[in-house]
């Protein structure tokens, strides 16, 4: 399952092409300590961003502009910028840090976004246990104790932040996919959608925006032809698709999306995680979720498409083409 491509007058997502090619992307990395910024900054390098991190306070608006520093945004042909900004730097102070962030988000000759990595605490203890590392607040207490002094501190930025991800059930490998997904090919004006299929016996994913609940559709599970196979096989979608309830389901659900992605893209919202979810993560929701980016497609609306537990079976990521 692919994304879509737009024509040469618009863009994937019904947006002017022209848009691509407007004011540099300047993408702000922040987050929890231990939630993954490094990775996610060496990801979005690997795209070619440029990437400065720990950038002190005092130095961040001369860094982003205007004028002709790094941030300075004149039309299409100067490389993104990334910036990681958090608790280490030695001028931090959380409301200065949040009214610079606002202004640079406010401003016009720059595409600012805010990225926020966030993760549980009790996830974040067992990687400080695990690399021996001191957090950087914690000083001579527990590690906890920092986690939540940091956690507090940096709570304005989370509510700016545009997207947010959830980093305690990611490995390196699928926050890497999760950041270039997001931010390749960004642009203001843009909403990019990410599919994801999931098992409720592994739990809610922590990053979704709307979750639909497909347990009520017939499941292939109980089928011994078909207990073997994946909502991705031909035979299993037939029979999923045969619920009497499917069809008014799936029409009402890309009726809802019809209304709702171009409200949330005139919102300024950049991006929309839609989760689907059944039992185990394998049947019903791999192929509801396999369907809705197949709408998505037909619809032009740029997109990937993501089985999180189809992994724990043998199955894995499913990446959209560049828009």
């Amino acid at each position: 399952m692919t994304g879509s491509s737009g024509n040469p007058e618009t863009g994937p997502d019904g947006t002017p092409a022209e848009a691509s090619s407007g004011p540099r992307l300047l993408v702000l990395v922040t987050g929890l300590s231990g939630a993954g910024k490094s990775t996610a900054l060496a990801a979005l390098e690997d795209i070619g961003f440029t990437v400065v991190d720990n950038l002190p306070l005092a130095m961040l608006d001369a860094f982003v502009g205007p004028g002709d520093g790094p941030g300075n945004g004149d039309g299409g042909g100067e490389r993104p910028v990334a910036l990681g900004i958090d608790v280490r730097a030695r001028d931090f102070d959380p409301a200065a840090m949040e009214a610079a962030v606002r202004e640079i988000l406010a401003r016009r000759e720059v595409e600012a976004r805010l990225l926020f990595l966030d993760c549980a605490d009790e996830i974040l203890v067992q990687r400080y246990s695990e690399t021996r590392r001191r957090h950087p607040l914690a000083h001579e207490r527990p590690v906890l104790d920092g986690v939540r002094l940091e956690r507090q501190m940096i709570a304005p930025l989370r509510r700016l932040a545009d997207p947010v991800i959830d980093t305690s059930d990611e490995t390196v490998h699928t926050l890497r996919r999760q950041v270039q997904d997001r931010f390749a090919g960004s642009g203001r004006g843009r909403l990019s959608v990410f599919v994801e299929s999931f098992g409720y016996g592994h739990g809610l994913p922590r990053h979704a925006d709307l979750v639909f609940d497909v347990r009520f559709l017939r499941n292939p599970h109980y089928d011994e032809r078909l207990r073997a196979t994946t909502g991705l096989d031909a035979q299993t979608g037939e029979y999923i698709a045969g619920d009497p309830d499917f069809r008014p389901f799936f029409d009402r659900l890309t009726a809802m999306l019809d209304l709702l992605l171009p409200r949330y893209r005139a919102e300024g919202k950049s991006y929309l995680t839609i989760a689907v979810g059944c039992t185990g993560g394998r049947h019903r929701s791999v192929y509801v979720a396999a369907r809705t980016a197949e709408w998505l497609a037909g619809r032009g609306w740029p997109h990937t498409l993501r089985h999180r537990d189809l992994g724990r079976s043998g199955g894995g990521d499913v990446p959209a083409e560049p828009a």
